[in-house]
């Protein structure tokens, strides 16, 4: 069976949905939102453009869909929480924050995302949620406390760095995985061994 075939057979619509969304993720990370057009998305996922419509609505409704799966970790019952010493918890905080990134999923989130249609406050308020989420995961992950303000912050901006390693390994390839991963895993370590330590004795003293 060709590939053509597979895409024109019955699907169910979980499974239809599915199909375009893995098309204009491929399309997607190749090209900003505005040079991939209705019809380049409807042949990539092998269907007609009026099926993308009735399943998305329109064009900039599935790129947001796009960017929404990607900002959005695996959930943190995906892995179990970590324990024994700090250092295996952030090794496996790290590995897993590492694992749920593919080649597509980096550029929307690294680079596309901030291209594909501007300031547009939806696109940037996914980006934020989803940074969010997993600040608090990775603060499950490593014992920290997941509700408190000032530890989400630092984790936050954590999620920067390593948006950036992530850059600079999958679409730069001027990092391997292994170096990406020990950049983030000393970090990561650092922070949770010397600063979210110190905002709590900055919170004691107030």
């Amino acid at each position: 069976m060709t590939t053509s075939d597979v895409r024109r057979r019955r699907l169910s619509p979980d499974a239809r949905r599915e199909q375009i969304l893995l098309a204009a993720e491929r399309l997607f990370a190749d090209r900003p939102f505005a040079d991939v057009s209705t019809t380049e998305l409807a042949r990539e996922a092998g269907i007609a453009r009026g099926l993308l419509n009735h399943y998305f609505g329109d064009k900039r409704a599935l790129y947001l869909e796009v960017v929404r799966r990607a900002a959005l970790l695996p959930t943190i019952e995906d892995v179990p929480l970590p324990t024994g010493p700090l250092t295996d918890r952030v090794d496996v905080a790290v590995r897993w924050f590492l694992s749920s990134w593919t080649p597509e999923r980096a550029s929307y989130i690294t680079v596309r995302a901030a291209e594909g249609v501007g300031e547009d406050p939806e696109v940037l308020a996914i980006l934020d949620a989803g940074a969010d989420v997993a600040a608090g995961r990775v603060l499950e992950m490593v014992g920290g406390d997941p509700e408190d303000a000032a530890s989400r912050a630092v984790i936050r901006s954590f999620g920067e760095l390593a948006r950036g390693a992530i850059k600079e390994w999958v679409r730069e390839e001027a990092l391997t995985r292994e170096q990406a991963h020990l950049l983030l895993r000393e970090a990561l370590l650092a922070l949770v061994e010397r600063v979210l330590p110190e905002l709590d004795g900055a919170r004691a003293n107030r």
